[in-house]
């Protein structure tokens, strides 16, 4: 992106000024948006006692926790406008009038297929709906309490254990990086396997946990209908899922299909950027939105309104809030400073459902404290406005999926975005680097082993590990005497 200069500031640079060498560096902004690297020209001589690990004279390291203000790929898929909500096409039209196949195909690709387009799109994808019947014994492998999540996570990375063409480690580094015809094919492949297969492990996931047997994708459905599907049929004839309840989902799936670099994302691409096959890739990208920071956010808005228990308990609960006492779930957002532009959309949606599976009883409460929130300074303020995962909990748990399934309702329509990402990561100019983050090192310095004997223990409580509660029978068993191994 550039390096310093010496030549005179312009109105395209950064001037910066290094006190401890007095030298000023010119570093040129492009996109509004500095070298990271460029600092590393800043170095200077170390000073006395100063510990080593800094490394001041490698030059300047940035700092940022957390990714507040780092940008590390240059990208043409989505924006997200935090002040004015935006991401290019406005998102209430793609709700109306679009489908969450289409809008993959958009994120994808780059633009809005024509009929033909997408009459292809939606082929392939759903054609790579079905699974090996080997899989059948990966699902029933897992204890019939296994968390979904962990599940669907466990699925993706097995998934790849099939397609060996789509292996960087077995058929080469370039594989999906040389933008040849042959590699785009391979790439297209790899796409329409994971978007088709992915509500097919998810409905699996959810039907080992009701021991159930699995049910083969249909055809002739749409791919919310064709999930709704596998989840549901019982064996009757001519089964075919709400068609209110098949429209929600498949624009809750378009809502979720893509944010941007959000942790999950990020985490696809930092695993994709070494080179690993796409299945791992997404697989990682599943492990990361499984954090209660990420994807667990709607269930925790149906958490915080079961504990609320009626709208009368709501001031009591604001308050509580202010104090710091209770956490306020579906409320602000990392990016967006004002309202979530998707809520408008979903608080729609969310009627027409509850005109069909009735009124949640949840409901009044969420609106009491979504009306009391609204009207209150400290949230005001705070600019901390109901963002999607507020009404999305409400909405999938009117169509009565369990609570620990909304992280997968939420993985399910972002392998789109995961795999947008990832495409484009594999494609952009001048290669993959692996993304290798610095540290800043705070440890101790350089110390000579002692031996054991020699030792003073250091206690504390993140100095050593802590003693484990066994159960009876690993009492029992260190109790026991015993000569020989044990045999398992």
């Amino acid at each position: 992106m550039g390096r310093p200069t010496a030549a005179e500031s312009n109105n395209e640079s950064l001037s910066v000024r290094d006190n401890r060498t007095g030298k000023t560096y010119t570093i040129p902004i492009t996109n509004n948006t500095i070298s990271a690297t460029a600092f590393k020209a800043l170095a200077a001589a170390p000073k006395p006692g100063e510990r080593e690990e800094n490394e001041t004279e490698k030059g300047l390291r940035v700092s940022d926790k957390g990714f507040l203000n780092t940008a590390v790929i240059q990208s043409q898929i989505t924006y997200i406008d935090g002040e004015a909500g935006g991401i290019g096409y406005p998102i209430e039209q793609l709700a109306l009038h679009s489908s969450h196949l289409e809008t993959a195909y958009l994120l994808i690709y780059g633009s809005l297929p024509s009929k033909e387009q997408f009459k292809t799109f939606e082929r392939e994808t759903m054609h790579h709906s079905i699974v090996h019947a080997d899989a059948e014994g990966f699902f029933r492998s897992f204890r019939y309490d296994a968390h979904p999540m962990a599940i669907l996570t466990s699925a993706f990375a097995y998934l790849g254990s099939y397609y060996s063409e789509a292996n960087p480690s077995l058929q080469g580094q370039t594989l999906f990086t040389k933008g040849n015809p042959a590699s785009l094919a391979n790439m297209d492949k790899q796409i329409y396997r994971l978007i088709g297969k992915a509500t097919t492990l998810a409905a699996m996931a959810y039907r080992v946990r009701q021991g159930r047997e699995f049910v083969t994708p249909p055809t002739g459905l749409s791919y919310t209908g064709s999930f709704l599907y596998q989840m549901d049929h019982l064996g009757q004839q001519d089964y075919k899922p709400s068609p209110v309840l098949e429209k929600a989902l498949d624009v809750l799936f378009l809502l979720h299909a893509d944010h941007e670099l959000n942790a999950s994302c990020t985490t696809v691409l930092q695993t994709g950027s070494s080179l690993v096959d796409p299945y791992s890739a997404i697989a990682a990208g599943c492990a990361s939105l499984y954090g209660p920071l990420h994807g667990g956010a709607n269930e925790a808005v149906i958490r915080m309104l079961i504990s609320v228990g009626s709208p009368d308990n709501v001031p009591a609960f604001i308050e509580a809030v202010k104090r710091r006492e209770k956490v306020l779930s579906g409320f602000g957002h990392r990016v967006y400073k004002t309202s979530d532009p998707r809520s408008f959309v979903i608080r729609k949606i969310a009627d027409e459902v509850f005109a069909v599976t009735g009124k949640d009883e949840l409901l009044d409460t969420a609106m009491a404290l979504h009306d009391a929130a609204l009207k209150d300074d400290f949230f005001v303020k705070r600019r901390l406005a109901p963002n999607v995962d507020f009404w999305s909990g409400l909405i999938y748990r009117a169509m009565g999926f369990p609570l620990d399934f909304f992280p997968v309702l939420f993985a399910v329509p972002r392998v789109v975005g995961w795999l947008a990402h990832w495409r484009q990561m594999m494609l952009q100019e001048g290669g993959v680097k692996i993304w290798r983050p610095r540290q800043v090192y705070v440890g101790s310095g350089k110390r000579d082993y002692v031996p054991v004997e020699e030792r003073t223990p250091v206690e504390g409580a993140r100095a050593s590990p802590r003693p484990i509660q066994h159960s009876g029978i690993t009492k029992r068993t260190m109790l026991a005497a015993n000569k020989g191994k044990a045999k398992l």
